[in-house]
């Protein structure tokens, strides 16, 4: 395929590329790989950071790791035989991210420390025109690679900011501030938190846990990798590529209690039970770390270091519901509870800042259509947003599967896109309504046979009105023989300025 661009830049244009990726994380390495590739070399990747590598480069509390074995938790096109444990640590992962990025040749793409500030697709022009805190750029097609953890989730809770020792969110962990000796409070108990209150416990003199929902925990069994298994991938990468299937298989069946029927629970519920029974002997203590849901209503989180953590003791678990924050601590129904530091182990908000700055064709952003439920198309594609692609946007991600295989997936649908829209000259391509609308009701109504709906808790699985808030709710083998090729007959299609292209004519695989 040539590497002119989809349109030739004037002198009078503002910056212009064909293809304008926002987002350096797991999402714009890889398309930016896979367009390389493809022999598609005009397009340009924006990351408002001062690195590359997304959610890893910004979360590095202690214990940053990922609970996905590093087989899988990798791209398939690009193999690591050399990763020194199970499952990849934050440092370990940036830097392969890193050595993709060099090695295919996309990091001279990549522009750091730029944010988008707004985005509008301009009609006449048939391109985007997006505004950064660094000027202005124009593009053929947009795509978002914004990852759905990238903005921390603040908890309202009164008198938070009256607090006068440090208070930090894991997303933006103080490096330089010492927590030896101090008394730590932690608000949360979710992956980050099982995460983070192992390693403060070793620190600091008293660690105190608030929870409000107990999480279930899983054996990770988490090990260093000998020479002799680093050897046998670089020589036999077969091998590897063995070890990735079964950890996908393994993983994959999660899909059974989610979103199949929540009688499939009851074996993974048996497998968190005998960890928690294993592992604490107090009866009182366990009594309190059970969780009271389904298996699956909320992530099941992979762990071997957070139940001996929280039997330690300099470790106190408080189930109280939290009333307010004082200068001097938190206060709940048991009393006050004076601390040194608090750390906000509460999460991400749903949607990325992004989303609130780009508008469609109907002057609404992302954002706004998203209040009204999840919608999009495979989490690739929205209705009113013309030449304009998204990575992991809702119903894009899958509870049951490693994220890095439903991107890839997505990458592979939109690649194929872009070479067959800059073959047939297409100026304008946009998803048909009736499409989106299909898709979105076929997601909730399949979505509400399992745990994610049913199982007796809310997360971020569902929304305010207790839909699903975008899982597919599906194999990640059927999304991916959905994405295998770009559809385009769901598409209005236009080339030139005016002309419709005729789909069966034009625009053939």
């Amino acid at each position: 395929m040539s590497t002119t661009p989809f349109r030739r830049r004037r002198r009078s244009d503002p910056q212009h590329t064909a293809v304008l990726v926002v987002g350096a994380g797991f999402g714009g390495i890889g398309l930016g790989a896979r367009l390389r590739q493809a022999h598609i070399t005009d397009f340009t990747i924006l990351e408002r950071t001062e690195d590359l590598g997304g959610t890893w480069s910004r979360n590095t509390y202690p214990g940053a790791a990922c609970d996905v074995p590093s087989n899988l938790y990798s791209y398939a096109f690009a193999p690591n035989p050399d990763w020194s444990r199970k499952y990849g640590t934050q440092p370990e992962i940036l830097g392969y991210l890193r050595r993709v990025s060099d090695d295919f040749g996309v990091t001279p793409h990549i522009r750091l420390g730029t944010t988008v500030t707004a985005a509008r697709f301009d009609e006449d022009a048939r391109l985007w025109h997006v505004t950064t805190d660094r000027g202005e750029w124009t593009a053929d097609v947009l795509v978002s690679a914004v990852g759905a953890f990238a903005e921390a989730s603040i908890p309202d809770i009164e008198g938070l900011s009256t607090f006068t020792g440090p208070l930090m969110h894991t997303l933006h962990w103080d490096h330089d501030l010492d927590l030896t000796g101090k008394r730590v409070a932690v608000i949360g108990t979710g992956a980050t938190a099982v995460q983070v209150i192992p390693e403060l416990q070793q620190t600091a003199e008293q660690v105190v846990v608030f929870q409000r929902t107990a999480p279930w925990i899983v054996p990770r069994r988490d090990r260093r990798t000998s020479s002799f298994e680093r050897r046998l991938y670089r020589r036999i990468p077969a091998t590897q590529r063995a070890s990735r299937a079964a950890w996908y298989a393994g993983i994959e069946s999660f899909g059974l209690p989610g979103f199949v029927h929540t009688a499939f629970r009851h074996p993974f519920e048996a497998l968190g039970r005998m960890q928690l029974r294993r592992q604490v002997a107090d009866p009182e203590l366990r009594a309190r770390l059970a969780p009271d849901y389904m298996i699956g209503c909320k992530r099941a989180i992979f762990s071997d270091a957070y139940y001996p953590a929280m039997i330690q003791p300099n470790v106190d678990l408080v189930t109280d519901r939290i009333e307010s924050v004082i200068p001097e601590g938190i206060v709940t129904a048991s009393g006050t509870h004076a601390v040194d530091a608090i750390v906000l182990a509460t999460g991400f908000t749903a949607m990325p800042m992004l989303a609130s700055v780009v508008t469609g064709t109907d002057g609404r952003t992302i954002e706004d259509h998203y209040r009204e439920r999840p919608q999009s198309f495979l989490g690739v594609a929205n209705a009113g947003f013309p030449n304009m692609f998204t990575i992991l946007g809702p119903f894009g991600a899958a509870g049951n599967q490693s994220a890095v295989v439903m991107i890839e997936a997505q990458i592979t649908y939109i690649v194929d896109a872009l070479t067959r829209i800059h073959r047939a000259g297409i100026t304008r391509f946009e998803l048909r309504r009736d499409e989106q609308e299909a898709f979105v009701e076929e997601m909730h109504a399949r979505a509400g046979k399992g745990t994610w709906l049913r199982g007796g808790c809310s997360s971020y699985y569902t929304n305010g009105s207790g839909m699903n808030a975008g899982l597919f709710p599906g194999w990640s083998f059927e999304y991916r023989s959905r994405t295998r090729r770009w559809d385009a007959e769901r598409y209005e299609l236009a080339r030139g300025r005016l002309a419709r292209v005729d789909v069966a004519e034009e625009v053939s695989p």
